[in-house]
C-alpha cells in the first residue's frame, strides 16, 4: 500500500505554549502552575536488512524491513528502561521496524500506538526509487492490536524529500504534537526523523547521537527545551559502535 493512502492529514488544534500560556495563568491564578514537559525521542532498532542485505532482493517491501533478531532485543530493553517514565503518549513512524519497536514500549507502559507519518524515513531518492510501500492497516491490525486507528496523521510527507526537507518535515512534527499534547511523550522513528524532531523543539543545529535504539530526552521548562540525554545507549547490551542511517 502506498505510504500516501494510509496517511491522512488532520485539523490541527493549535495552543499556545510559552509566554502565550504563562499570561493565562497569570490572568487566571486558579489554574495549576506549568509543569515541566518532557518529550523522549528513539530510533527503532537494528533492521533486518542491515543484518542481511539479500534480505532486500527477496522482500515484496524492500523499503519497510522488519526488525532484526538483535533489533528486538533491542526494542525490548528500550521498553524496560521506559517502562517507569510517566509517558502519556507514544508516537511512531508508520514503517514497521518503528511499529516494532514502539510496541515494546507500549507493552511496557500499557498505552496505545498512534501513527504518525510526520515522523516517517526520511523519503530520500537515493535510497527509495519510488514511494516506499509500507505493510497494510489489515496486516498491522492482526499483528499490533495497541495501534490507535482512529488517530490521523498531524504531518503526510511527500516523496522525494531533500535532506532540508526532511529536516523542515520532523521538526514541524514535534512541535505540532508538543502543542497539542501537553503530557510526556515519546517518537519514534529513524536517525533522520530524531535529529530533525529535536532540532525542531531546541533550535538550531545540535550534534545528536542517532544511533539505533537510542534515546534522546528533551524537557521543556517554560519556553526553553533543553536536551538532557543525547543518544544515550546505556540501556542496550549491545549497541552499534558506527552509526548507520541507510
Amino acid at each position: 500500500m502506498p505510504i500516501r493512502e494510509i496517511w491522512k492529514p488532520a485539523l490541527i488544534l493549535r495552543m499556545s505554549v510559552g509566554r502565550g500560556h504563562f499570561a493565562d495563568e497569570v490572568n487566571n491564578p486558579k489554574q495549576d502552575k506549568i509543569m515541566p514537559q518532557t518529550v523522549w525521542i528513539a530510533r527503532h532498532g537494528n533492521r533486518l536488512d542491515f543484518v542481511n542485505p539479500e534480505w532486500f532482493t527477496m522482500a515484496e517491501r524492500p523499503y519497510d524491513p522488519p526488525l532484526s533478531e538483535d533489533g528486538l532485543i533491542q526494542a525490548k530493553e528500550l521498553g524496560v528502561r521506559l517502562k517507569s517514565e510517566k509517558i502519556a503518549h507514544i508516537f511512531s513512524s508508520p514503517f514497521l521496524r518503528a511499529i516494532q519497536t514502539a510496541n515494546q514500549v507500549a507493552e511496557a507502559l500499557d498505552l496505545p500506538i498512534k501513527l504518525e507519518a510526520g515522523l516517517s524515513e526520511w523519503l530520500n531518492p537515493y535510497w527509495m526509487t519510488e514511494i516506499p510501500q509500507t505493510h497494510p492497516s489489515e496486516v498491522l491490525t492482526q499483528e499490533y492490536p495497541r495501534i490507535e486507528w482512529s488517530y490521523t496523521s498531524r504531518i503526510v510527507p511527500q516523496y522525494p524529500e531533500s535532506e532540508e526537507t526532511v529536516r523542515e518535515r520532523t521538526g514541524k512534527t514535534a512541535r505540532r504534537l508538543v502543542a497539542e499534547f501537553s503530557e510526556d511523550i515519546l517518537l519514534v522513528g529513524h536517525g533522520a526523523s530524531v535529529l530533525g524532531t529535536a532540532a525542531g523543539l531546541v533550535g538550531g543545529n545540535p550534534a545528536v547521537k542517532a544511533s539505533l535504539c537510542c534515546l534522546v530526552k528533551l524537557v521543556r521548562y517554560s519556553d526553553q527545551w533543553e536536551m538532557e540525554l543525547n543518544g544515550d545507549t546505556s540501556h542496550l547490551s549491545e549497541s552499534e559502535s558506527q552509526i548507520r542511517f541507510n
